[in-house]
């Protein structure tokens, strides 16, 4: 496996066509289409699915593609360490992230690196739906959940997962629920965020299946930390992120409720094509990464098992 074999396969994958990746390397569309299949009969797997409009990747494909990113990435990082010795973070930084997160972590990181780095300006944009990168002109993302679209790079900061929590207060009043269904009879604070519907609660799959349920309350907002502090008040349940409940449950303010019902949603950092990282963002998504490793050592987000059947 060639560097320049991953890297044009990487570029493939991501424009999902023979004519556009053709396009983008300056050759025929028929020299890309034989240049896979060279590589496929070296490699004597099928890699893509080919259709007279489209590639797509098989199963053998899609683990070469994610083994070739992690292999690309860490010739970067070594290439990138090797030059960091004449790079110096400087210009304008723009980044954009959720409210919660930004005023816990993405702040006081910003505050660290421009105290370390005088000659970067920083723009912090905080949004409770994710902002068009490229179109809007940041320079990465910080968000939990679903992957970013092909053209874009993730690395993954943090373990997260969402659950149902209630204050004690709350479920001494009204019971726990012992099933989805229960939730029907349950006040549930909802929490309406741009793009999401959000009176349904999906959860990861189990087996094939993909559990749900329609919730309702009498509380709703689209600021998380409001709707966080009701449910610690009482007023209902709630689906919220482990890194900010944990402390509360270990305190006993909030309990878990049904907690075989998560949904997986990593915070992570989204970023152009690694060839494009600055000094700046590089620098800035390091440190963000160190300070995040340090915070999860003193206080854990993660909840353990017996947090969760507390």
């Amino acid at each position: 496996m060639s560097e320049g074999d991953m890297d044009f396969f990487v570029l493939l994958a991501r424009r999902e066509s023979f004519v556009e990746t053709a396009r983008e390397i300056g050759i025929s569309a028929s020299a890309v289409s034989r240049r896979l299949a060279r590589l496929e009969g070296r490699l004597g797997v099928r890699l893509m699915n080919r259709t007279t409009r489209r590639v797509s990747l098989t199963g053998e494909g899609e683990v070469y593609f994610s083994k070739a990113m992690r292999l690309l990435g860490d010739i970067d990082e070594l290439e990138n360490s090797l030059r960091s010795g004449q790079e110096k973070p400087s210009g304008l930084l723009r980044l954009n992230a959720t409210f919660g997160f930004s005023r816990a972590h993405i702040a006081p990181t910003v505050s660290a690196f421009c105290d370390a780095y005088p000659d970067v300006e920083v723009q912090l944009v905080v949004s409770d739906a994710p902002m068009n990168l490229i179109e809007q002109g940041f320079d990465l993302n910080v968000r939990f959940g679903n992957p970013p679209s092909s053209n874009l790079i993730q690395r993954v900061l943090q373990r997260n997962r969402r659950f149902m929590c209630a204050s004690t207060r709350y479920l001494e009043k009204h019971g726990k629920p012992e099933s989805l269904q229960d939730l029907r009879n349950h006040n549930c604070i909802v929490l309406r965020q741009e793009h999401d519907i959000y009176d349904i609660w999906r959860f990861d799959d189990r087996s094939g299946e993909s559990p749900s349920v329609r919730i309702n309350g009498r509380l709703s907002t689209n600021d998380g930390e409001m709707a966080r502090e009701w449910m610690l008040r009482g007023h209902g349940i709630m689906l919220r992120s482990e890194w900010d409940i944990a402390h509360h449950v270990r305190e006993g303010r909030l309990q878990i409720v049904l907690p075989d019902y998560f949904q997986t949603a990593n915070i992570t950092v989204i970023y152009p094509e690694r060839h494009n990282l600055t000094a700046k963002v590089r620098v800035f998504i390091d440190l963000l990464a160190e300070r995040i490793r340090k915070a999860n050592t003193k206080a854990p987000f993660e909840l353990s098992e017996a947090d969760l059947s507390a």
